[in-house]
């Protein structure tokens, strides 16, 4: 075969890795917010190119992604090819190694997108496949893959979930009006359920204790079909002063809510809220006397969630930008100007990091109704 024509193929074959991978990453996605503290995987069984196994990581984290694929695709998985978004596992855990299910099913070749730094697989798992006659190819797709894993990434290499942090602001760039004025009803109603759609793709959904007090939010997904899906609700809250009598520490026997305090907070304002069913923690505070964000997100980190989307106002969204937690940004505005001084949404060095190629990615721009929007990602 002439060399343009193992060229030709070479070409032809990595499009069709890059095409499967994409399809095994859009069913990766479907985990998202309910897998923790799983990395959300998708395995594609393809054999002479068409799929005949599929299998997405389970909620709660099992069966893996792996297993269910195999267990569609049965007796056509020998020989096949397996296509999956994240390193198999090679550890005894609650279940068997992926990688031994994977070679006992007679798979001949699988293509990964990314290798797994999690200690106890890193690059083991895509050994034991060789190890067993297989053919590995990895990186496929792997830039994409590394930030739809980025929760998982991020909280067995740094010890913290990822973070996405959600801001509105009106026309001339306010989040709020001037002290003591009414909440502001900046988005309209399509916004409005792209963030309702965000909260069910997350584990969590933060806010600090000036937007619970001030908007007495109740941070739900409100979506046809997803009403049962209730992300944990977390207030980051230094002095504890978040009422038993608010929606959140109302309603939290049924929707799973925590508030993270200063280590200071009086035990009697703490048994006040854990009588209502809210669950308190304490962590260290900053230079500042504030809660120490890396200590909250360390303790979250810990805690198993991957994934957190904030709503928290300007304040905290400029200190996540300030400290690089903020690792996603989407951004909200309104054709509607303020007309008065109030709030920014975010302070002069928040703005200047953003427009700022080394520290962040516009990865895209649109409208969402009647609704701008800008979406940013932190350059890894």
């Amino acid at each position: 075969m002439s060399s343009h024509l193992l060229r030709s193929a070479a070409g032809e074959a990595a499009e069709e890795d890059a095409r499967f991978m994409a399809a095994a990453l859009a069913l990766a996605r479907r985990g998202l917010g309910r897998v923790a503290p799983n990395p959300a995987v998708g395995a594609l069984v393809v054999k002479d190119g068409i799929v005949v196994g599929r299998g997405a990581t389970a909620d709660g984290g099992r069966p893996h992604a792996e297993v269910l694929a195999l267990r569609q695709a049965a007796g056509r998985a020998r020989g096949a090819t397996l296509y999956v978004t994240l390193e198999p596992c090679s550890h005894q855990g609650r279940t068997a190694p992926c990688a031994d299910a994977i070679a006992a099913a007679g798979i001949s070749r699988v293509v990964s997108a990314l290798e797994d730094p999690d200690p106890r697989v890193a690059g083991t798992g895509h050994q034991r496949l060789r190890e067993a006659g297989i053919e590995v190819k990895t990186g496929v797709l792997a830039e994409t893959a590394l930030r739809a894993n980025l929760g998982h990434v991020l909280r067995v290499t740094a010890g913290r979930p990822m973070l996405t942090l959600k801001l509105a602001e009106t026309a001339d760039f306010y989040a709020a009006g001037p002290g003591g004025a009414r909440r502001l009803k900046i988005t309209g109603a399509a916004a409005d359920r792209r963030v309702h759609m965000l909260r069910a793709l997350h584990d969590a959904v933060l806010v600090g204790s000036g937007t619970a007090l001030a908007d007495d939010p109740l941070l739900d997904v409100r979506l046809p079909g997803l009403e049962s899906h209730k992300p944990l609700r977390i207030v980051l809250d230094t002095h504890l002063k978040l009422a038993p009598e608010s929606r959140l520490a109302a309603s939290a026997r049924e929707h799973p809510t925590l508030v993270i305090a200063g280590e200071g907070v009086s035990a009697q304002a703490a048994a006040r809220l854990v009588e209502a069913g809210v669950e308190v923690e304490r962590v260290a505070a900053d230079s500042a006397g504030r809660i120490g964000l890396a200590a909250a997100l360390a303790f979250l980190g810990a805690r198993g969630l991957t994934r957190v989307f904030c709503e928290g106002g300007p304040r905290l969204g400029s200190a996540l930008i300030a400290g690089n937690f903020a690792d996603e940004v989407l951004l909200l505005r309104s054709d509607k100007a303020l007309g008065e001084n109030g709030v920014p949404a975010l302070d002069p060095p928040s703005r200047a990091a953003l427009a700022d190629a080394g520290r962040y990615r516009l990865r895209e721009t649109g409208r969402i109704g009647v609704d701008a929007y800008a979406h940013y990602e932190r350059v890894l």
